[in-house]
């Protein structure tokens, strides 16, 4: 069924470059603007239902060669192309599926990142910033840009919160699957008996929204203007730049410091604003959508708890899809890859089975 889908594309595809060839359509700016897109949008389906059809067609030809061909070396060569060229088709053939999902609008855009320690004390302040580094770490690695937005700091180095820009192609994407509770077991550095306690920190990933998805009411705002702190509490400023703004029918308060100007530290405190807002409204939809048939991954719910890592045993636990995973280290030096691509293919998986297909 998806390989007619395809066909269309490719059909509509020809239609459209036809269609630039009238001499009307090249004279009128606008229309040949809008075919342009159009052709932009669909390319990637041709291409691909392009290579669809050309590996389609050698599979045909090497299987007849395999089943027909008397020579048993060129049989026994011809067999072995045919398997390779049927796991190629399978390939193709889920990518296309894949293709056919609706894509998340959000998914390029960048992200906000807050992190708050749960239960645990100052344990668990540690492991806000464990994952904190975590996540910078790994944006070092996907060369995305990374802006601290506000911070609030233990005297252990710890965080009970940290607020965060993350700015690169498909970072919202990879990072969404991050909201949850994460949950840490180990022996605390502030533990003399060596017994291993239990902590919790709340991640939440929020993409940036744009003016036009969230209105915002000046009335609703209460904004306070502070000094800005250094680590300990000491003011780094004379002039007061930090901004705290309290959307006063949500209770929701948003705090920059980091910007050396007033007027900055605003603008980016109003991006968190919505951002928090459009992932509130967003859930509240969610929720109501999916109230009888609740997804496995994705979800957003931030009072799941997601994932342990337990360090006696050197293990990650994603419990979303049953992931184990060693080495914490280096996961916690970045290395989350391998583990965000788990969660897109079960993510993927779960629509495209809600849609009513099977992966090969």
């Amino acid at each position: 069924m998806f390989a007619e889908k395809f066909a269309g594309y490719q059909q509509r595809y020809d239609d459209l470059h036809k269609m630039m060839e009238d001499p009307e359509v090249s004279m009128n700016p606008t229309r040949l603007r809008e075919i342009t897109r159009e052709i932009s949008a669909i390319e990637p389906m041709v291409e691909k239902y392009r290579e669809f059809v050309t590996t389609s067609e050698a599979f045909e030809r090497t299987a007849a060669m395999a089943r027909d061909e008397s020579d048993l070396e060129m049989r026994a060569l011809a067999q072995e192309e045919a398997e390779q060229l049927k796991a190629q088709l399978e390939k193709l053939q889920n990518e296309m599926r894949l293709m056919l999902l609706p894509q998340d609008p959000r998914d390029d855009k960048d992200t906000f990142v807050e992190i708050r320690a749960g239960t645990g004390g100052e344990e668990a302040a540690l492991f806000a910033a464990d994952l904190y580094r975590m996540y910078t770490r790994y944006a070092e690695r996907q060369r995305w840009k990374v802006a601290l937005v506000d911070e609030n700091r233990t005297g252990l180095k710890g965080f009970r919160e940290v607020v965060f820009e993350i700015k690169g192609k498909g970072a919202f994407s990879r990072l969404k699957y991050e909201s949850g509770v994460h949950r840490v077991q180990r022996v605390p550095l502030t533990e003399a008996s060596g017994r291993i306690h239990t902590s919790t920190a709340t991640v939440a990933v929020m993409a940036e929204v744009d003016d036009i998805e969230v209105d915002v009411r000046p009335e609703d705002l209460k904004v306070d203007i502070f000094h800005a702190s250094g680590h300990g509490g000491q003011n780094v400023q004379k002039v007061a730049t930090a901004v705290r703004i309290t959307h006063l029918p949500t209770g929701i308060v948003v705090a920059c410091q980091d910007e050396r100007s007033q007027l900055q530290n605003k603008l980016r405190a109003m991006s968190v604003l919505k951002a928090r807002l459009y992932e509130m409204e967003l859930e509240k939809q969610q929720r109501e959508i999916m109230e009888n048939r609740r997804s496995q991954v994705g979800s957003g719910e931030r009072a799941e708890k997601i994932r342990t890592y337990n360090f006696p045993q050197d293990r990650l636990t994603d419990h979303r899809i049953g992931l184990t995973e060693h080495n914490l280290p280096g996961i916690l030096d970045g290395d989350l890859d391998h583990i965000i691509d788990a969660l897109v293919l079960a993510d993927q998986t779960e629509k495209l089975r809600a849609a009513g297909v099977e992966m090969a």
